[in-house]
């Protein structure tokens, strides 16, 4: 009696199974008859009718269904790594169906042999198991070895880095013209965003090597208890780098508040909170403050001798003193300036200062983010240049007003519209020069309407003289912008090594994927720039489209994996968690426009923009380690989707002007005749369509400009389908904003990942020497300074809500042990 049911419930079981794998074959069968409609692989369509056809026989009980499944198997798994090569991320939507199918195929022996006996012979256990067990054995174990011994983790040897010679790329102190702090980096100090004016990110001690970074511990903790409200939909973003001056930390947290650390212990000495408009915070939607500036007045004062300064989310600029936290009643009205001065009609948040000031020679430079794709009469991009002191104008840079420099008549206004600067700046003070890079003027994917003006400095770098704010020269990176490849990474100012001897340079990474290296005092290329011929036909009426666009073929880019080629998506570069959602991003991928980089927006499905809005590279842009000549970038590779949408579609969609707090899902772009959408390319399980790698970080041989090193950033521990966690901790790498950090001893740090792991790796070969589980996402650039001959790493560890990471309000150091 008990055999029987255990063979009746075997019966069931298979006959469950033969249903399921019709299932499958008939929507195989389907999609794959849809991507052959649109030009697509006959893989899925061929495959659905092999299934549908292997249900068939084995619903006859025909033994032939087991081989006509091995055949399907071997099939797959010659087909697989013909198309995806030895990768076993792109491996896993072309093998884990069958790999399941068969394994419980092989479960199945029992009612399947028994079923398909004819005149008393049946398959044998052997031959049964090498059909369907086996070869689906195979196929995992080509799918799992790439996955565990990635491919993509490319470090250099030992070797060849005791072979490399050493060279030297800039001091990293200039000597300013009144002992502006900023200029100077020192093993002790950190004292503007980037370690100094000079942005290189680098930390001058050395105590921590790649011999002891595995030894690192946590030193101490702060948290700022800046948090959202329960319930608020608002993306914070904890992105704040401290200064160290002294003895003192200073940083903000999301909102501005601004807090003074003793550190060495991470205590508060003090707090400022500027009370930020909340209505402006709910108008720009995320919630951020990447950092402050200190300065020292070189005169006595009787309050405020060293003072912080910073922008707010509601377009005030304030000054407090140093020491006690206390507002600067010398600047401006009783410590703040209106930043919405001039700026034309606004309301809260439209306008907002997220990056710090660059102060150079008693000067705050200061732009402004303006929020995207709003109102093609957006407030004014201008920069503006205020005493450190006394917050009253010295410049503005109004580049709809050529040759001058002063705020507009009482009545008037800066023009609308104009390019932004809402990154953060870079300096040279014994050049007496600022550098900038710019965004996009207003109606970021049409630019039909735009100036002559907006054209010439959109997405470029521009060089302002510090005492007056007048442009000494600039460089455009993408020409007529149309993809929001405006300028994310800040400037880095290093020594560059030439036939005629070193020059200063300037190293300006981009969203769009290029490295550009200029001569800073000249705007002259260092590195030779290329015009190539990009797509030409605009995707709509009126549009006008450049039809070429500037590269440096010397230099690596972040088109894909960091190197020197470009990577050019193709039908074969889609991903999914199985064949049915790989199989819709390929039929998705035949119906977008795609015809490489810089495709143009477009109609209907839309275009791929390849690299993606986020790059490339973003705000956190690069480090320079100046004493071994190495570049550390950490860059995405994700692909976005760019919808333009007629006026008539877009009913209901309001501008920030129309509805104050409305953020809507697509951007609206009134005044002109076309709203937008832009998004990662996504399958509808929210992955991404194309595998992973999704971000890198590498290490470029200045000398050489060639690769050093390279390696997936991230994995996918915190992540996962539908955004349920993986908890698998593999090398798949992650989108990522913030940058990284190198220091003396040949160690560089970085969080920046969408997993929440902080990281140190050896700066020269790209191996991995320490990693620190934390309690939130790692969306900030890490600092480090010496004190008491001991070296701390500072992160701000606070998420970020549009990236998806945890929230969090920590301040951690970390150091090896104390002796």
């Amino acid at each position: 009696m008990q055999q029987k049911q255990s063979r009746g419930a075997g019966h069931v079981l298979l006959l469950l199974y033969t249903i399921i794998a019709a299932v499958i074959g008939l929507v195989l069968v389907y999609l794959g008859w849809r991507l052959l409609s649109v030009g697509g692989s006959a893989y899925y369509a061929v495959m659905g009718i092999a299934i549908l056809i292997f249900a068939g026989l084995l619903a006859l009980h025909r033994r032939l269904a087991i081989w006509v499944f091995a055949a399907m198997a071997v099939a797959t798994l010659v087909w697989g790594l013909w198309e995806a090569g030895w990768d076993g991320w792109a491996l896993v939507p072309r093998y884990n169906l069958l790999i399941v199918m068969g394994l419980v195929l092989w479960a199945l022996q029992a009612p399947v042999r028994r079923l398909t006996t004819r005149n008393g012979t049946t398959i044998t256990r052997m031959a049964y198991g090498l059909a369907t067990g086996g070869i689906s054995l195979l196929m995992l174990a080509v799918l799992l070895i790439p996955l565990f011994d990635n491919p993509y983790v490319e470090t250099a040897s030992a070797d060849s880095v005791s072979s490399r010679p050493r060279q030297n790329y800039g001091s990293r102190t200039i000597d300013g013209t009144n002992g502006q702090v900023a200029a100077a980096n020192d093993a002790g100090s950190w004292t503007a965003y980037g370690g100094s004016n000079l942005a290189q990110k680098f930390a001058p001690s050395g105590q921590i090597t790649p011999a002891n970074a595995g030894k690192l511990e946590q030193a101490w903790e702060f948290h700022t208890g800046d948090m959202p409200p329960e319930g608020s939909t608002l993306n914070w973003a904890g992105e704040s780098t401290p200064l160290m001056i002294g003895r003192t930390l200073y940083t903000c947290s999301p909102t501005g508040q601004v807090f003074a650390l003793d550190a060495a212990t991470g205590k508060e000495k003090w707090r400022f909170d500027p009370k930020t408009d909340a209505k402006a915070l709910e108008n720009n939607g995320i919630v951020i403050c990447r950092g402050v500036s200190y300065y020292q007045a070189p005169q006595a004062l009787a309050q405020c001798g060293a003072r912080i300064v910073w922008g707010t989310m509601d377009s005030r600029l304030l000054a407090v003193d140093a020491q006690t936290g206390e507002p600067c009643r010398d600047f401006g009205d009783n410590g703040q300036v209106d930043l919405t001065e001039g700026i034309g009609p606004t309301v809260p948040g439209f306008v907002a200062v997220t990056s710090p000031p660059a102060i150079v020679d008693g000067v705050a430079i200061v732009g402004h983010k303006i929020s995207d794709g709003q109102d093609y009469r957006a407030p004014s991009g201008v920069v503006r240049g205020f005493d450190a002191v006394t917050g009253k104008i010295r410049w503005v840079w109004d580049l709809a007003r050529p040759g001058v420099n002063t705020p507009p008549a009482e009545g008037e206004q800066y023009r609308y519209g104009t390019p932004n600067v809402w990154t953060l700046i870079s300096a040279d003070e014994g050049l007496g020069l600022v550098y900038v890079g710019t965004g996009n003027a207003s109606g970021d994917f049409y630019g039909a309407k735009r100036s002559k003006e907006d054209d010439e400095f959109n997405s470029a770098v521009v060089a302002l003289d510090v005492k007056t704010g007048a442009v000494r020269w600039h460089f455009q990176t993408v020409h007529h912008d149309i993809w929001d490849f405006d300028i994310g990474p800040q400037p880095t100012l290093t020594d560059w090594q030439t036939p005629g001897g070193p020059r200063p340079a300037i190293i300006q990474a981009t969203k769009s994927g290029m490295i550009f290296v200029l001569d800073r005092e000249t705007g002259a290329p260092l590195m030779p720039v290329q015009e190539i011929p990009v797509p030409t036909k605009a995707g709509v009426p009126n549009e006008r489209v450049a039809p070429t666009q500037p590269i440096s073929p010397g230099m690596p880019n972040t088109v894909g994996a960091p190197g020197k080629d470009f990577e050019t998506l193709t039908e074969a570069s889609t991903w999914g968690i199985s064949p049915f959602d790989q199989a819709l991003c390929r039929i998705h991928f035949r119906k977008m426009r795609y015809e490489g980089l810089f495709t143009p927006p477009a109609l209907g499905e839309g275009s791929i923009g390849y690299p993606g809005n986020h790059g490339g590279m973003n705000w956190g842009g690069l480090s320079v380690d100046p004493d071994r000549g190495i570049m550390v970038i950490n860059t995405e590779r994700l692909p976005y989707q760019i919808f333009l949408i007629p006026r008539d579609e877009t009913k209901g969609a309001k501008s920030i002007f129309q509805n104050s707090g409305h953020r809507p899902k697509i951007m609206p772009q009134i005044g002109l005749p076309y709203g937008a959408v832009k998004r990662p390319w996504m399958s509808g399980l929210n992955l991404p369509c194309i595998a992973p790698p999704y971000g890198y970080l590498a290490a470029i041989d200045m000398r050489t400009q060639d690769i050093l090193w390279r390696r997936p950033l991230g994995t996918g521990y915190d992540q996962g389908p539908m955004g349920i966690k993986s908890h698998i901790k593999l090398e798949m790498g992650t989108p990522s904003d913030s940058g990284a950090m190198t220091t003396a001893g040949g160690v560089t740090f970085i969080g920046a990942a969408m997993d929440n792991f902080m990281r140190a790796f050896d700066t020269q070969t790209g191996k991995l020497l320490w990693e620190q589980r934390v309690d939130a996402g790692t969306g900030a650039t890490p600092m480090s300074y010496e004190l008491d001959g001991r070296q701390y790493v500072v992160a701000y560890i606070g998420g970020n809500g549009s990236m998806g990471t945890k929230i969090g309000d920590g301040v951690v150091a970390w150091a090896l042990p104390a002796q």
